[in-house]
């Protein structure tokens, strides 16, 4: 019997916010109970290619180059990356599409009643019983190719649980520290548990950890290294064409793809390496590279809106990715003044972010954030006016309770001219794109 509570997928997600002890909780132990009990104890498998996607930063731009391009190859794809930005439907695509809450409906209650079969009942976390509810609507819709956005690290993150044909490592660095480790050797093997032996694991990483190298060898796994096994190539000063060169395929006279920024291009380059690496049972052509690349779309990922003044939202969160969007800032040409709106959670290295990002921003706006995981409006003050120097007419340091109220501030001081970079965390993006929307309809 379901609650009345439970009848609709926002009381399903209210519900699940609070039903585990805590938020993270590494560990398969509990999912996996859960999933060998689902379809009256046959399990949850699926009959085609599964690649996963794992590493610090690029995780959902990768996942989407590769949606995009299976898509224009006709392929029937399903597609889940997390966190959403504005409904939790984002995370569940089925041909590019957001899945509806009736879709999603009875696969909430069929991890419910697989849970309550168990002899010993365990629960589960927000991320372990949406991902299993999600896992079954695409078993259901018997897709072509299924595509999982790995949610921290790897060995212990619940999309482990399926054994991928392909994985994928987009890039290594310092995040989520208390679960992974302090050092890039450290996380690099924790990413690398979503290797498996004898399948290919494309590392888009340039550097990549030892840690994983190594690991990767031990298995028995088909390692495939960017600027060895696959790599790109451009043409100085030709800001139109580039090539992919692979291990036994090149993409020559490319488009550079619709996704904005520096890294793209590794992005890309890994997304084609898992796609050459799956070529035998997933062949995508030529043209369905070529239009991927020009249809494929992420919000939040450097995406500079239309209009003045210029406003760009990035969900950079962490040193890696405030480097990149510090490149990507850098490379936009000349703006008087450029405005912040901050936003981060507590546990990210902010004296490092906004090191990087000082030299790229003139007036910060910092804001709380509806989540008890925040950095508090006096931290990010504190952090910013200590590190970037005192204030003056071309300089300020301003606190908000909320990113809309930090928007709105910077929107009524800027010029035509000048531009607003929305950064630090997912929420912080995703609390300005529904102001914006709120403001346009």
């Amino acid at each position: 019997m379901v609650t009345p509570t439970f009848a609709t997928l926002d009381g399903w997600l209210s519900h699940l916010e609070s039903a585990h002890p805590v938020g993270i909780d590494m560990g398969l132990q509990r999912i996996r109970l859960v999933r060998d009990a689902m379809n009256d104890g046959h399990g949850l498998s699926f009959d085609c290619p599964v690649i996963t996607v794992g590493g610090t930063n690029g995780k959902g731009s990768t996942c989407t180059l590769m949606e995009s391009m299976l898509l224009a190859a006709g392929y029937k794809v399903a597609c889940h990356t997390s966190p959403h930005l504005l409904h939790f439907n984002e995370r569940a695509r089925l041909n590019g599409a957001s899945a509806t809450d009736a879709a999603l409906l009875p696969h909430f209650e069929a991890v419910e009643q697989a849970r309550k079969r168990l002899a010993t009942p365990v629960s589960l976390t927000y991320f372990e019983f949406t991902l299993l509810a999600i896992l079954d609507l695409f078993a259901a819709a018997k897709p072509d190719v299924v595509i999982l956005e790995v949610g921290l690290g790897g060995r212990l993150d619940a999309t482990n649980m399926i054994d991928a044909d392909v994985a994928v490592i987009t890039s290594v660095d310092i995040d989520h520290t208390q679960y992974l480790g302090t050092t890039r050797e450290a996380i690099g093997l924790e990413k690398a548990g979503i290797f498996r032996a004898g399948r290919p694991a494309i590392i888009g990483d340039p550097l990549p950890p030892e840690s994983m190298l190594r690991y990767g060898e031990s298995l028995g796994t088909d390692l495939w290294l960017v600027g060895k096994d696959f790599r790109y190539e451009t043409i100085e000063g030709d800001r139109q064409q580039w090539s992919y060169l692979g291990r036994a395929m090149n993409r020559r006279s490319l488009a550079f793809p619709s996704l904005r920024g520096a890294n793209q291009l590794l992005n890309t380059s890994a997304a084609l390496g898992a796609l050459e690496a799956l070529r035998d049972r997933l062949p995508v052509n030529a043209q369905a590279v070529r239009e991927g690349l020009a249809t494929v779309e992420l919000p939040g990922r450097f995406q500079v809106l239309a209009g003045r003044p210029t406003v760009i939202l990035d969900v950079a969160h962490n040193p890696h990715a405030a480097a990149v969007l510090a490149q990507n800032l850098g490379s936009m040409g000349y703006f008087p003044f450029t405005y912040a709106v901050f936003g981060a959670m507590d546990d990210k290295d902010i004296e490092q972010i906004v090191t990087t990002m000082k030299g790229d921003i003139d007036h910060w706006n910092v804001t709380a954030l509806p989540t008890p995981r925040a950095a508090s409006v006096e931290r990010l003050t504190t952090v910013v006016r200590e590190l970037t120097g005192s204030e003056t007419t071309e300089h300020s340091v301003k606190g908000f309770d909320s990113p809309e109220a930090a928007f709105a501030d910077a929107i009524s001081r800027v010029t035509e001219s000048d531009r607003i970079v929305v950064f630090g965390s997912f929420v912080t993006v995703a609390e300005v794109m529904a102001y914006r929307r709120r403001l346009h309809h």
